[in-house]
């Protein structure tokens, strides 16, 4: 039996697309309804909306590599005007600034967002997606550092050891559901 040749091929694609295909699965409204429903909503008018703080998350994720004023700036220039609303003399504001956002919009919000987008996309025609018409998934987890503080190593601990030795870190125990035929994630526990 011989093996054919194959290559991998690292896909590199545009931003617009990927803002595109943000824009397109999640729409300004689901995330208007999960912040209110979150109370994750701003009480004054700020640079940087709830709602631009979540695609910033989600974006942050596919650009990982670059600053998150880069990427901030980047996702404001590509997103339509329903979803930004800024003006048009807008400033990048600090990194300091940016953490801030993210803290106040916290994780509930972005669980919460998960929970309602993210479902199983297999069809028929998905290469081993179904065996006797049923929908093939599988669990997996993982281990996670989470950074060394009380409150951190209150919640998660740390895991077993030697005696009288500790861990570095505290870790996160992370299992996942996932869609075999296309490797979605669509539904996570921590542990």
């Amino acid at each position: 039996m011989l093996l054919k040749d194959f290559s991998l091929i690292t896909p590199t694609l545009e931003a617009e697309l990927i803002i595109k295909a943000i824009e397109t699965v999640i729409s300004p409204s689901v995330i208007r309804q999960t912040l209110l429903e979150t109370g994750s909503c701003e009480e004054r008018t700020r640079k940087l909306p709830s709602g631009l703080v979540v695609c910033l998350v989600i974006a942050m994720n596919l650009w990982s590599s670059d600053a998150m004023g880069d990427v901030l700036k980047n996702l404001v220039n590509g997103l339509s005007r329903e979803w930004t609303r800024l003006g048009q003399y807008w400033k990048v504001p600090s990194s300091s600034s940016i953490s801030e956002a993210r803290q106040r919009l916290g994780c509930w919000a972005m669980s919460r967002l998960f929970h309602k987008i993210v479902r199983p996309l297999a069809t028929a025609q998905t290469p081993g997606a179904f065996l006797g018409g049923l929908r093939v998934m599988a669990v997996d987890g993982t281990v996670l550092d989470v950074p060394d503080s009380a409150a951190n190593a209150k919640v998660f601990g740390y895991p077993g050891s030697r005696k009288g030795t500790r861990a570095a870190f505290p870790k996160v125990r992370l299992v996942l559901l996932i869609e075999a035929g296309t490797h979605l994630i669509v539904d996570a526990l921590i542990c």
